[in-house]
């Protein structure tokens, strides 16, 4: 059998070119990311509510593993209300231990069809997504924002998730919502623009060994 040799030169020229489409385009890799990250949870509950329930139950299962996905603490969609308290939930389930329900998402046309992932996290992915938008509005103007800016806007988050991580009170899906949203918000203005410089860098690099090939 004939081995098949890739010259040195061709893997290292298929990198470059790599790593230059990676520069280049970013942006719309992340924001496509973060938009399909932040949608199939979303998609979820209304192929249920459609009927189409093992694409949804399949969404449902692959969450299971980056959060705990508590009916009290998510949204829901197709229902009466779009959010519900654990003691509603309680009435409606009959179950008295909130973390018995871990992973155990409700989806029934009485309460509607829940989020594949808790409140908090539609906040922040949905944060991350619209800011990645807009930044790409601003790319070149936006300055990164101060560090100690940063570790402001995203106490609150820490604060009300810890308070309730300790069970001293339940939050509400308002708090939820709005220190998810300014923890997403303040992460993209900080790391994006130092994201653009790097890649910009690493684009005017790799342009000038281009450039420089294509004249030899």
């Amino acid at each position: 059998m004939k081995e098949i040799v890739v010259p040195a030169q061709s893997l290292a020229a298929f990198a470059n070119r790599l790593v230059l489409f990676i520069a280049r385009h970013w942006l719309f890799l992340i924001n496509t990311a973060v938009g399909l990250f932040v949608g199939l949870p979303i998609l979820a509950p209304l192929l249920m509510a459609m009927g189409h329930t093992l694409p949804a139950a399949l969404i449902y299962f692959l969450y299971r593993f980056t959060c705990h996905q508590l009916p009290h603490r998510s949204f829901f969609i197709g229902g009466p209300k779009h959010a519900y308290t654990f003691a509603e939930i309680s009435a409606f389930t009959g179950v008295t231990d909130p973390l018995s329900l871990t992973h155990r998402p409700i989806t029934d046309p009485a309460l509607g069809y829940q989020v594949a992932f808790c409140q908090r996290d539609v906040a922040i992915y949905g944060a991350i997504f619209l800011a990645g938008l807009v930044f790409a509005l601003v790319r070149h103007r936006v300055k990164p924002l101060p560090f100690k800016v940063y570790l402001l806007l995203i106490a609150p988050m820490a604060l009300d998730g810890s308070i309730q991580l300790l069970g001293w009170w339940e939050s509400t899906w308002v708090l939820r919502t709005l220190t998810g949203a300014l923890f997403g918000l303040a992460s993209v203005w900080l790391a994006y623009p130092y994201l653009e410089m790097g890649m910009g860098e690493i684009r005017a690099d790799l342009e000038k060994g281009v450039g420089r090939r294509a004249s030899m």
